[in-house]
């Protein structure tokens, strides 16, 4: 069971896509650890010695991942919404942020249509 940085790498997936359960490691980065270390990128976590475990803990902690990067990223966020940025004005309402169309779509950042009834008034009986 090979562990980096607090997070377990799925032993039944290959060390490639395992990686990935990083956040802050995706397929490229995880792709070029493993040339680097000249590790084979379809072995399983299962299949390696403890000297290989260790050079893929200190080959990734060289990267900013994990709880250091999520601060990172938020803190960026928080920025753009303190110097109110159109960027950051765009998170605070919960819109789209890179240009996307808001007309149709964007239901993913405005959540689910919110619609009146059927338009009909109920009448009140005497």
């Amino acid at each position: 069971m090979l562990r980096i940085s607090g997070i377990t790498i799925p032993d039944n997936k290959r060390l490639e896509i395992g990686l990935t359960a990083i956040y802050g490691i995706g397929r490229n980065r995880a792709k070029s650890i493993l040339n680097n270390l000249k590790i084979e990128h379809g072995r399983r976590p299962a299949e390696l010695s403890a000297g290989e475990e260790n050079d893929i803990r200190k080959a990734v902690e060289i990267f900013k991942i994990e709880g250091d990067l999520k601060r990172e990223v938020s803190g960026n966020i928080k920025r753009l919404k303190d110097i109110k940025s159109y960027v950051g004005i765009r998170h605070t309402r919960g819109l789209p942020v890179r240009g996307q169309r808001t007309k149709t779509n964007a239901r993913t950042r405005k959540g689910p249509k919110k619609t009146m009834g059927s338009g009909k008034k109920k009448v009140d009986k005497k």
